[in-house]
Formats: structure tokens, sequence, C-alpha cells
């Protein structure tokens, strides 16, 4: 067995090999140890090699996915190696003969199909580059739902074409790998090298004719080398993983370079689109506006909030199906309470393609065909827009499978198919006989206990069953006796006696259980025959299915966005081939949500114009202490952009937005220690490539450009970031700063336009008020914020007093910086004192509030004034 084992494992060696022994997988040598650790679970030992003790450790098959998807997370890859025979036939060749064994599949990140490894509301997409001279693509595919698609990619928009794809797992030509590793382990992603030839264009052309089973691909576009390279190293990828078993891929869908609003890594992360900065789903954008109801709507309401469109006619389309629902209140309900029962059909399909689903996964498919069947009935009153309508006209077309699925299927199958019972009662004349059979054997082996308790004179006499045994009769050691002997003992066989019991049989239970054995067996043989049948029919259909399961994936999402625009308070905003940005009473969708959810203060709503009309830059330089909401404004307006042209209404009271083609977003930074990189490093790469990439019809938000060096050094830089967006960019851009001194290029170019937060001092304390208005700030209040923040009360006196020092020798001509540390010993030993203690309550302020001075007669009032001095006294 072991050199069958080392055998297999030679032939994947960079894989933990899963040896399905029985009810288990084994793991042996190293892969054991690595298995062990990572799983937390016992390492034991079977035999030697080479006179060394050989490690081992073993997972249940039945609970085999939940460990796959621990060691897939963890990093590692897995062979399942499994029977190909059964051991009785092993047997025949010989006691010593070893069971057939195969890889039937490679388990990594890209190729998961299974529920419980996967995100319900999330693609799990495989990627694969490509280069061709100096061409480049990229393709992507989710073997789960079948989606394919592909576009021209060249080296320098590979990183953030990852970004919004995020991909699980990149296929790469190992002449590649190591120039690509970085970006790929940037986005986390799993990197895979291939051969050369995988990423051939002539052999991949042939191997996606095979695929698609078609002599050309010119029906789905015109493909260069470089993009059938890309495709054809993912098919070749899933050919070697799925050992020949290819998943149900839709053709391929070629995405136009310019079509979507190009968004790089960083402001993704900075603007929380998808996952939050802290990590997870919880306080990104999506987690907040994600109204979907079905797992097909939250896929495709990602890859919207991802990908937004840049087609003018495309995005006043899905505006219009949303204003549709929006209005028809009755209508929008009755969908969405039919959408609720809409399974996940394509991954169903996927499942069922693979061969790796079961009964449940051909009741997702009819139940998803009932539930479209209900939605299309529906649209049949309706005059709706051509989104909707267009979504509405895949659902129809159904109702031989329907009817097949409903007449063939019970309510609620089992998991599995080799569990049976999944085929309902009359509809296989020739199951239900075998049923009948089976069923009434049992009746018969309850009566056949009933005679025999008759017969020996004990009540307590059973028959059961086990998988070793088959049917026995058991009775307790005291009755046993009387069974063992004459004349019980020429019908009752013993077979074996435990410690409680004893076991028997007869020449008629055997002859009975072998009836009902068979025909128990005949009935399962028949259900996996019916199960294979209707799979077939299923797969048959499996184009418009996919069509189908698209269709209302699209409703679902135009459902969620008008709930979130009814219950939200969000407007349509009005999109145009223009660069007008002007939002009136914009709100930030994370922030007020957790402002509401924590019962505190209401979102101040801002206005933001950046358009003037003229052809020039249009930025707001934007001032304000921090805490006062400067990162909140910058940020939702980028959101609102993005939430514009990925269809959705806006949360403003007015909107009107010129198409964005790019979205940069530099608010925030930290250290990048694995790359030697500094905070300050990060922001100047990060601005590098803003500077370097917006066009004119990019929205640039820019906050604290040059914070992490000198001062001088950091306003020179941002001065000159400004400038070089105003000139050469000639982009739309919020930009905010605390160098007040930018404030003066307002005067001096054209397109800029100050604008600062406003704040409120009361009795030394400053009240953050949260709304933008035009002009300049003429401090960063940055003493009161630490004030707020809970520095000693010695920290914050001693700040004040360097600060008007500072400040004064600024406004006397900047010499001053030599006498000040003469002056103030900055850099003295200074010992920190005590924050005086809180004041308790004074006498003279209780006695005062107690006085009604326009009661007192002239007598009171003097014996007033002896009482106060006494309690001055004190």
């Amino acid at each position: 067995m072991m050199a069958q084992y080392t055998e297999i494992k030679s032939g994947y060696p960079d894989a933990l090999l899963f040896y399905r022994m029985g009810d288990f997988y084994e793991l042996f040598f190293d892969d054991a140890v690595a298995a062990a650790q990572a799983l937390d679970i016992a390492l034991t030992k079977r035999g030697k090699h080479l006179g060394e003790d050989i490690p081992m450790c073993g997972v249940p098959v039945h609970a085999a996915e939940g460990y796959l998807l621990t060691l897939i997370r963890k990093g590692f890859r897995v062979a399942v190696c499994e029977q190909m025979e059964d051991p009785a036939e092993a047997k025949k060749r010989g006691s010593k003969s070893v069971v057939k064994r195969d890889v039937v599949r490679l388990v990594t990140p890209g190729t998961l199909t299974e529920d419980s490894l996967l995100d319900a509301r999330r693609h799990n997409f495989l990627a694969a580059y490509a280069e061709v001279r100096d061409e480049g693509a990229l393709a992507w595919v989710d073997i789960s739902t079948g989606a394919f698609r592909v576009m021209a990619c060249s080296r320098a928009r590979f990183g953030p074409e990852l970004a919004r794809i995020a991909p699980r797992e990149v296929v790469v030509s190992d002449a590649e790998e190591a120039s690509l590793a970085e970006i790929v382990s940037d986005m986390g992603a799993s990197i895979t090298p291939l051969g050369r030839a995988a990423f051939d264009s002539t052999s991949a052309e042939k191997r996606l004719c095979e695929l698609f089973e078609v002599g050309t691909l010119e029906a789905f576009g015109s493909f260069g080398r470089a993009p059938l390279g890309a495709m054809g190293a993912i098919v070749e990828y899933l050919n070697i993983t799925q050992k020949g078993n290819l998943p149900l891929l839709r053709p391929p869908v070629q995405e136009k370079p310019g079509g979507t609003m190009q968004i790089d890594a960083a402001t993704r992360r900075n603007l929380e689109i998808t996952h939050a900065l802290a990590g997870g789903r919880d306080g990104s954008l999506l987690s907040t506006i994600d109204r979907t109801v079905t797992a097909g709507g939250g896929r495709l309401l990602e890859r919207r909030l991802s990908s937004p469109s840049c087609d003018l006619a495309t995005i006043i389309a899905r505006h219009d199906a949303v204003t549709y629902l929006v209005e028809d209140t009755r209508f929008r309900t009755d969908l969405r309470d039919a959408l609720r029962k809409v399974p996940d059909i394509d991954r169903a399909l996927s499942r069922l393609a693979l061969d790796r689903g079961g009964p449940r996964d051909l009741t997702a498919i009819r139940d998803g065909l009932g539930a479209a069947q209900e939605i299309a009935d529906r649209f049949r009153e309706q005059e709706a827009p051509e989104v909707l309508t267009r979504s509405a006209a895949s659902l129809s077309g159904h109702d031989a499978l329907l009817d097949l699925l409903d007449r063939a299927l019970i309510a609620e199958p089992p998991l599995l198919a080799r569990d049976g019972g999944y085929i309902a009662e009359g509809h296989d004349d020739e199951l239900d006989e075998a049923r009948k059979l089976r069923d009434q054997g049992r009746g018969v082996i309850a009566g056949m206990q009933s005679d025999y308790a008759a017969q020996t004179g004990i009540s307590s006499l059973k028959i059961k069953h086990n998988n070793v045994l088959g049917y026995f009769i058991e009775t307790t050691a005291t009755h046993a006796e009387k069974m063992l002997s004459a004349p019980l003992s020429e019908t009752f066989i013993h077979r074996q006696t435990t410690a409680s019991a004893v076991r028997f049989t007869t020449v008629e239970l055997s002859e009975m259980e072998t009836k009902i054995l068979n025909a128990g067996n005949r009935a399962l043989e028949i259900e996996k025959r019916l199960y294979n049948s209707l799979k077939g029919a299923i797969l048959d259909r499996a184009g418009p299915l996919g069509e189908a399961a698209r269709s209302l994936a699209e409703l679902d999402l135009n459902v969620g966005f008008a709930d979130l625009a009814v219950t939200e308070n969000w407007v349509r905003p009005k999109v145009e081939d223009s660069r007008a940005f002007e939002i009136t009473g914009g709100r930030h969708p994370v922030v007020e949500r957790a402002l509401r959810s924590q019962g505190g203060e209401p979102f101040i709503a801002n206005d933001c114009t950046l358009s003037d009309g003229s052809d020039g830059a249009d930025i707001w330089l934007l001032t304000g202490p921090n805490m006062a909401g400067k990162s909140t404004f910058l940020r939702q307006n980028a959101l609102i952009a993005l939430l514009t042209q990925s269809g959705s209404f806006v949360p403003a009271t007015e909107a009107r937005i010129g198409i964005v083609s790019q979205l940069f977003s530099r608010v925030g930074a930290s250290d990048d220690l694995a790359r030697g990189r500094s905070t300050f490093m990060v922001e100047m790469v990060e601005t590098a490539a803003i500077l370097n990439q917006a066009d004119d019809r990019a929205l640039v938000i820019l906050d604290e450009i040059g914070r992490g060096t000198a001062t001088y050094d950091g306003l020179s830089i941002a001065w000159a970031t400004l400038e070089h967006l105003h000139e050469t960019n000639v982009c739309r851009a919020l930009f905010a700063t605390h160098y007040h001194e930018l404030t003066q290029l307002a005067d001096k170019l054209s397109g800029v336009d100050n604008a600062t937060i406003a704040v409120k001092e009361w009795n030394g304390e400053v009240i953050f008020l949260h709304e933008v208005i035009k002009g300049a700030a003429d401090r960063s209040y940055g003493v009161q914020v630490a004030k707020l923040a809970g520095l000693p009360e010695s920290v914050i006196a001693r700040a004040r007093v360097v600060l008007d020092a500072l400040e004064k020798g600024e406004r006397e001509g900047g010499t001053a910086q030599k006498a000040l540390i003469d002056d103030l010993p900055l850099f003295s030993a200074v010992t920190p004192q005590q924050a005086p203690a809180p004041a308790g309550p004074s006498p003279l302020k209780e006695k005062l509030a107690e006085v009604h001075p326009d009661e007192l007669t002239p007598r009171e009032a003097l014996d007033l004034i002896y009482q106060l001095k006494d309690l001055s006294r004190d």
C-alpha cells in the first residue's frame, strides 16, 4: 500500500495527498506532519520506512469539506485520491492485492465549487495572465457559476485589474512568475505557474473550440493571441485540476478597455468599497447598501460596485429600471417576495456538471424555475423599462423541464443521492414496485419477530439489523440458554455473543434478508438512474438556465437598489457626458448608517460643486481641523460618483454628475514594512500613480499630501501636486490640507476654490459643526483636538504656550526660533505637573443659586451680604 501511496504522491509534490482508506482520508510522511499542525489534529504513526516510523494523520470522509476549507485558507493545495474499485474486487485478485486508487481532483483556491467552501454572495475567480510580445491579456472564470471573461491588459494595468476582479488564484507562465508574484501576493491571491505550452495561442484556440463544441470562436468575438493564451491557460489548468471533468462554462465575454471606471487598489482600500480597512465586509460600502435577497444578486452587486460602468446609455437605462420600481411600491414588494424563493441556480448547475451535486441541486433548479415563472407572470401586466422586460423574457420557456422536476422530485430531498428517497412516488413504476417489496419486507420482519417471540415464549426478543451481521435475533443472556437448548436450538442458530446479549439467526430469516436487500439495492439503483436522467435533462438546458439565473440576479439587484432608495431617502442622479459634478445635500452612506445605529447625532449633509462650466480644472482646496469631517466629506463624494455609475440612486438631495472615467483616492496611509516603505513613501507612491494616470474625466480626492516629512518639504510637495492637478491632469479634485499657505493658490489658479469645515469656539472648547462652507480656515485647532483626545492637562497647557510663542515669532518675521528655544527650554527636563484635582461644589455658588433678588427685603439683603462674606472666608 505504501508503494502505491508514494507513487501517487510523486505526481503531486506541491499538494497534500488525501489518500482514501475506507471512511477516512489518510495523510503520511511530511504531508501528515504539515496537515496535523494546520488542522490541529493528532499525529500518529503507521509502520516503518527505511527504519523510521511513518507519520500519519487522517480526517473522516464525511467531514472532509471542513478540513479542506481550513487547508485552502492556510495556503495548501490538496490532491484528493479516491478508491477506484470496491475492496471486494481487489480481494478477488489475491488477499494482498491493493485497491486501485487515483487522484480525481486537485483542490486549489480558485477551483472550489462546494457551498461549504464558498461565500454564497461572492465570486470565486480563477484568473490567468498571458503576454505575447508587447500584448497582454487577463482572463478570469468562476467555475462555481460558469462566468468567463477576458480583456486586453498591459503589464501596467495588471495590478489595478486584479484589484477589481479580486481572484483567489492567478495562473501565470513559469517564465513570468518571479516578476508577477509580488503583484499577485499584494492582492491576496495565490499564484500558480504553468509551462509556456499552456499559453500557446494556437493550442488554446483548439482547447476552447473543443470545450464549447464549436468549429470556430468567431461567434464569441475576435480574440488576439494574448487573450487566446490567457483563456487557453485557464482551460488547461481546469483540465489538470478537475482531471478532465471540465466545468460548465459560459462562452467568454470580452471586456473592452475604458468600459468601466478605473479604480486602483489603493483607492479601493481607502474607500472601503467591498471590504473595510479593519478586514471583513462589515463597515464597507457593500455591506451598508446590500438589499439583495438572492446569492446571485449579492454577487452581481459586488461586481457592479467593483466595476462601475462608463457607458452613459447603460447607466441611464439602469436608473430607469430603479425609478420604475421606486414608483410602483406594490410591484416592487411582490417581486421582492418572489425573489426570496430563488435558490442559487448557477452554483447548482455547476455542481451537477462536475458530478459533485446531489438531489438538493435538482430541487434548487426546480424551485428556481418555479419562482422565475411566478415573476414572469407578474411582468405580463406591466409596462416596465427595457432593462426589466429584457430580464423577464429569459424567465419563461422552461415549462417542460419544470413539469418534469415537479413530478419527479419530493419537496425536501436528502443531501446525498446514495441515501435514496428523493424520487416522488408515482413517477416510475419500476421504482414503486421495488420500494413496495422493500417496505413489505420490513413488515414481514416485524411479523417474524412476533412469531419467534411466541414460539420461544420470550416477549423481549427482537430482530435487529447492522451492516456487519445483517438481520439477527437478539435476546438477553438469561433467555439465551433456552434458545441454545433443544428443541429451539434446531431452529435458532447462534451467531454472536456480546457483553449484554446473545444473537441468533434462522434459515428463514436469512432468506428473507436476501429478498429485502435485493429490493432495497434495486430501488437505490433505479433512483440513481433517474437522478442521472434528471441531471441530463437539466444540463441539456444549461444555456437557457444560465440566462434565467442572470436575469433573476439583475432583477434582484434593481429591486434592492429601489428598496435602498425608498428606505434611505436617496435620489436619482442626473448623469451626462460632461465634466459636471454638483452634489446638493450629499451624505456618506456608511457613516450615516453608523450614526443611526448608535442612536447619536444626525449626519450633516453638505454640498459640493466642482464644475463651473469652464474648460479648466475644478478643484476644491479644503482646510479645517482634524475630527471636523474633511475625510468623510472627501470620501462621500467619491462614493456618490461610484454609486451613480453602478446604477444606484445616491445619498443626496440632488446630484448632477458627468461621467467619471477614473476614481483616485489617497486618504490615510500606513507603513509597508514588508517592502521597506515608510508611511511617507507609501503616500508618495500612491500620489505618483494619481499624477501619472489621471485624465480630464477623473475624480481625485487627496488628503494631507506631504504630512509625513519636514514642514517645508511637505508644503512644497503639496503645492506642486496641486499645481500639477490643475495644469496637467486638468481633472476634478478635492484636496484637503493643513498647509494654510496653499489657500493663496485660489487667487493664482482659476480652477481652485477654497472651502473649509465650519467650527465654533466656546469657552476655550472647539465645537465641530461638520458643515462645509466656502472660504479658508485660519487655524487647525490641533491643541483643542489633542485635549479632546485626553492628553494630560500639563501637556495641553505647555502646547498652548509653545504655540503662542511660535505664532508670535512667525508674525515678527520668522527669525525667532533660536530665541524661542532659549526662552522656552523645549528640550530641558521638565517635571510633568499633575493636573489639578477637579474642584468640588462651591458653597458660595450654591448659596447664590438659592437667592431670588426680587423677593428680598432690605434687611434680608443686608443679612445675605454678611452670609456670603463668611462663605468667602471658608
